[in-house]
């Protein structure tokens, strides 16, 4: 093997193995901004062609078009970034692919070693540097040929076996130059010898899918239970609601469950004293699924003195922050549910369904065709595509959602609800449009949009219908049902933008419309699902707060009853 041969010959070689390695394991979509240090990385992945390509300017929103791909496919999905600041500008996604599960694997390039800290242009500290929040890590040397490929696979394949959920962090220090010859050097990694032609890692590790079985099941089924649904799959959520229906257990749903809320507007009727005394005579607790949304079913969880709470999630950890006696059952939600079949029994607890009923009523009464931010919560299933998908965004918007609106059983829904942050909410859609190729309807607040407006770009040629509606209440409307202070909350709080959306649809090349009232926005969406393509932005301008004052207002009527 020739010593001679450039470094851009070998760096190719090096990251050809890098992602090669990575398809192995089922990485299919992979996510690239521009940049010159990752020049072997995005050449590699070029030329791979497992892989299907997705490009964004801005680094922020590409992690997050990331995390919106594995959402939906349920697959790792790769990003590939230049070195400096554009690494840092992936935290956001990382931090939230860390906490709802999703495999992103983050290839960073890197000045080597000889470039930090010594005044380097763009050249800054990488190793480590997303600290604790990758579930794996693995911090390459720069490249070399007295390094073995075989070392280079197994690592790679490594830390993919251990990647059980979040986030895989792989540095990759390239030293010039970084262009130049390609080919050639191919002595180096043809020691993979067959490794080449097959589809299967180098090295594999089988993993465990047992499911965290109850031995005394038969006891507990007994017992008065109360289900509740936070964030799952749809086939997840239908799961759970027949198993519920079956045990004759009340269901408190989230918006996020998928289950059909059989009891709707729980963020409602857990503040009435009747439901609370009712619930307080549940003998055990399920949650299937974390990131519950209400703030009522917050309060009520963390209040709840069952006999036992038992939290069924694939995620590791405790998934609890009010610290219950119980279990917690690492394991797949439809696996344990199978394993842990229901006693069919008469419903313990039928004043539920008839308190949970007058909570709807009385929203539908004051909220149907009303053109308002709560108003289009309540009526959010009525502008869904048919067999489509909802993306819900952050703050105010999916508040509303949760306590008004009653879902389809099944219909998909998706959010970034692990540390609910607005950003990258944009990019987030695109991701799971692009994988899904379903028709979607997205519903973010103004600040959300105004936070990854970049990411516009990513929907102008979507592969369905797909509809972004933009609530503008002119700024962050959900500091309004916190009791900050009246003279500093506009200012400091809620800052009003006082902008409008119809430059920055024109800017991206989206149709846009801005409807006045519920009507119109019922038809031109109806219509838009039946007749259209590309991507419709829809601006709701709303009054301030009236909807989180709607949601004190109905939260209050129903503790009165």
């Amino acid at each position: 093997m020739s010593n001679s041969m450039p470094n851009s010959v070998f760096n190719r070689r090096w990251a050809e193995v890098i992602l090669e390695s990575l398809t192995r394991h089922g990485m299919r979509h992979i996510c690239i901004a521009p940049g010159s240090r990752s020049t072997p990385l995005t050449l590699a992945a070029a030329q791979n062609r497992k892989l299907h390509c997705h490009t964004h300017f801005d680094e922020r929103g590409l992690g997050h078009l990331a995390l919106g791909l594995a959402k939906a496919t349920k697959e790792p999905v790769g990003v590939i970034v230049t070195s400096g600041t554009a690494v840092a500008n992936l935290y956001p996604a990382l931090i939230e692919a860390g906490l709802t599960g999703e495999k992103v694997i983050f290839i960073t390039a890197d000045r080597p070693p000889e470039l930090i800290d010594c005044g380097a242009n763009q050249a800054i500290r990488q190793t480590d540097i997303f600290a604790s929040h990758p579930a794996q890590r693995l911090m390459l040397p720069r490249p070399a040929r007295d390094i073995s490929a075989r070392w280079l696979v197994s690592a790679i394949d490594n830390g993919m076996n251990q990647l059980h959920h979040g986030a895989f962090h792989i540095n990759c220090p390239f030293a010039e130059p970084l262009y130049g010859d390609t080919e050639g050097d191919y002595e180096w990694h043809a020691e993979l010898g067959n490794w080449w032609n097959s589809n299967l890692p180098w090295l594999s590790e089988p993993l465990n899918l047992s499911v965290a079985y109850i031995s005394d099941w038969y006891f507990w089924r007994q017992k008065r239970g109360v289900v509740v649904a936070g964030r799952m799959s749809a086939e997840e959520g239908e799961k759970v609601a027949l198993w519920a229906e079956q045990l004759g257990w009340p269901l408190l749903s989230d918006v996020l469950s998928q289950t059909g809320q059989p009891l709707p507007c729980a963020d409602l009727w857990l503040n009435n004293p009747q439901a609370q005394a009712l619930l307080q005579q549940a003998q055990l607790v399920i949650q299937f699924g974390a990131s519950l949304t209400g703030k009522r079913l917050l309060q009520w969880q963390a209040q709840c003195t069952p006999e036992e709470y038992w939290i069924v999630d694939s995620t590791p950890g405790r998934l609890d922050p009010a610290q219950h006696q119980g279990r917690k059952l690492t394991c797949s939600i439809g696996g344990w549910l199978e394993a842990h079949s229901p006693q069919r029994r008469d419903p313990w607890c039928t004043e539920l369904n008839q308190i949970a009923q007058y909570a709807y009523q009385l929203t539908a009464q004051q909220l149907a065709e009303q053109f308002s931010e709560a108003g289009v919560a309540h009526q959010l299933n009525e502008l869904l595509p048919p067999r489509g998908q909802l993306f819900v965004g952050n703050s105010l918007i999916v508040r509303l959602i949760d306590a008004f609106c009653q879902l389809p059983k099944g219909y998909p829904v998706y959010s970034n609800r692990g540390a609910s942050g607005i950003d990258g909410l944009i990019s987030t859609t695109a991701g799971v449009q692009r994988a899904t190729t379903l028709p979607t309807l997205s519903i973010v607040g103004d600040l959300s949009a105004l936070y990854d407006l970049n990411s516009l770009a990513l929907l102008r040629q979507p592969s369905a219908p797909t509809v972004l509606i933009v609530v503008n209440n002119n700024g962050g409307q959900i500091f309004s049902m916190l009791p900050t202070p009246d003279d500093q909350r506009q200012r400091f709080y809620c800052m009003p933008q006082n902008v409008e959306f119809s430059h920055a649809a024109a800017m991206f090349g989206l149709q846009y419309c801005q409807p006045s009232d519920w009507l119109s926005l019922k038809t031109t969406i109806e219509q838009f699902w039946h007749n259209q393509h590309g991507c419709l932005l829809v601006e709701l301008c709303v009054e301030g707060d009236h909807g989180a004052q709607t949601l004190k207002q109905l939260v209050n009527q129903m503790a009165n009853l």
